[in-house]
């Protein structure tokens, strides 16, 4: 009874780890993380200029991440946004980790405790102003800015480069940045640009 029972549990987390080891993808099968990374560059205050919508942006404009490092040199990230409906501001607080070598843009990031997403970085100028990132898959796209615009030919750059990877850039919102007034900015460890 306890060989067949230890079989039975053995089995069962054999196939547990079968389907978490299959469905955990850190980002799209064609994008590829930008090489010679400097996260000391990456800090500070970003502007989403676009994103694909999912639930926990829901309603949001105005948003922005910031992003600060801890003593373990792991990522902290500061997301706020103006809620339309509710009509105030919202944050949310996570933590992101090097997926591997610190030197290219391939990070997870969780605001769930243990729960880990990925955030790739696939396009990035040379001057740290304007970046595309990539989710575990097709459904989380970003553009991000140091300000609150940015130019058109980046923005087209950035949109073939998401369609190459797979994404179907149309599903975007182009974010408003109207308000000034964000209590959140410079919250995020004081290294807003």
């Amino acid at each position: 009874m306890k060989k067949q029972t230890l079989y039975r549990i053995s089995i069962v987390f054999a196939l547990l780890f079968a389907f978490v080891s299959c469905n955990t993808k850190d980002m799209p099968e064609k994008a590829k993380a930008v090489t010679d990374f400097d996260v000391n560059r990456y800090l500070g205050t970003w502007y989403e200029i676009a994103r694909f919508d999912f639930r926990f942006e829901k309603d949001l404009d105005n948003t922005s991440a910031q992003y600060s490092l801890d003593a373990n040199g792991d990522v902290l990230v500061l997301n706020s946004g103006f809620h339309t409906k509710e009509k105030e501001w919202k944050k949310a607080e996570g933590k992101a980790k090097f997926r591997g070598n610190n030197t290219q843009g391939a990070l997870k990031v969780s605001f769930f405790g243990p729960f880990y997403s990925g955030y790739t970085i696939v396009a990035l100028d040379a001057d740290y102003n304007y970046a595309l990132i990539a989710g575990k898959n097709l459904d989380y796209l970003w553009i991000l800015s140091r300000e609150k615009t940015i130019p058109t030919a980046v923005k087209e750059e950035y949109l073939a480069i998401a369609q190459e990877i797979g994404y179907d850039t149309s599903r975007l919102l182009w974010i408003n940045h109207d308000k000034d007034s964000n209590p959140f900015l410079n919250e995020g460890g004081g290294l807003a640009k």
